[in-house]
């Protein structure tokens, strides 16, 4: 946008803070974002998160006609289909398969202390995409050595477009690279012809994972464990202290009194020593289950 100078006329007035942006983002607009965010994901967004909000929403506006965002916030704060899309658009969704390997290394120490009678239960709680939950049923398969191993994987979002693309279990050829060529052969299928370039979770591990929405948030969860194992890496970090106590308070009387919770590699929870304790590497049991080994 251009501004008249000298002695001609003056020019239109520019919003404060508009600069050159498409869109007109305010302080006060900025402020419900975070208002709104916090109160609908728990996530807490510093003030230099403001070129990314601004990034990530004018999407929104550009794609439904909206000016400004105090018009799309509005529209935001009705509800529906809108206030999920917003918050996909701000849900940081960064993973990789066996992200964290020494997790998937302790589990299967885990499984091999389990009952073989015992029918596995897994709870991946920021499923994202998928690479995670896939992450956790090639490991079982290995340690059952079997494509159809006696375990139920649950894999949870708040980011329903994420788990769309889990569930499809279809990735670009360079997101699986780092993969040993054993796993790609065992666990995926090249695309051929028009999916050339792309390669697909086998039908057994597809099956072995349920995925579905969820809001970590929520008063109520519609599971009811007991997980032997739960995986909620790298979201309680976007999370302040009081949040994730409250989390923690909800989640861990699902883990089975011999359970693990597994956690991101950023997060500490020296504040909820009366509800969790540490076993390992960022890796937790109920504090109400003294005994047991890790």
């Amino acid at each position: 946008m251009s501004i008249q100078t000298g002695t001609a006329k003056p020019g239109p007035q520019v919003p404060p803070h508009a600069g050159d942006r498409e869109f007109d983002m305010r302080s006060d607009d900025f402020e419900r974002v975070r208002k709104l965010i916090y109160t609908r994901a728990g996530i807490v967004l510093a003030d230099h998160k403001r070129d990314m909000v601004y990034s990530r929403l004018s999407r929104r506006l550009r794609a439904l006609g909206i000016q400004r965002f105090r018009d799309y916030l509005d529209l935001v704060d009705q509800g529906g289909d809108e206030l999920q899309a917003f918050t996909n658009a701000l849900t940081t969704n960064l993973t990789l398969f066996f992200r964290e390997d020494h997790h998937f290394t302790m589990l299967r120490e885990q499984l091999g202390r389990m009952d073989r009678r015992h029918r596995v239960a897994i709870w991946c709680a920021a499923a994202s995409t998928g690479e995670e939950p896939y992450s956790l049923a090639m490991t079982c398969a290995e340690h059952f050595e079997s494509l159809n191993p006696p375990v139920d994987i649950l894999a949870t979002d708040l980011d329903t477009q994420v788990l769309e693309q889990g569930s499809r279990g279809i990735y670009p050829m360079d997101r699986v690279d780092k993969l040993s060529p054993e796993r790609l052969k065992r666990f995926f299928k090249r695309g051929v012809g028009a999916n050339e370039g792309y390669c697909r979770v086998v039908e057994p591990l597809r099956d072995m994972i349920t995925f579905a929405p969820l809001n970590l948030l929520d008063e109520r969860w519609p599971m009811q464990g007991p997980y032997d194992a739960i995986f909620c890496r790298n979201v309680m970090i976007y999370f302040d202290k009081a949040t994730q106590l409250r989390v923690l308070r909800h989640m861990t009387p699902l883990l089975a009194p011999d359970g693990l919770l597994y956690t991101g590699h950023s997060e500490s929870f020296l504040h909820a020593t009366d509800v969790v304790r540490s076993v390992g590497r960022t890796v937790y049991r109920r504090a109400d289950t003294a005994g047991g080994k890790g």
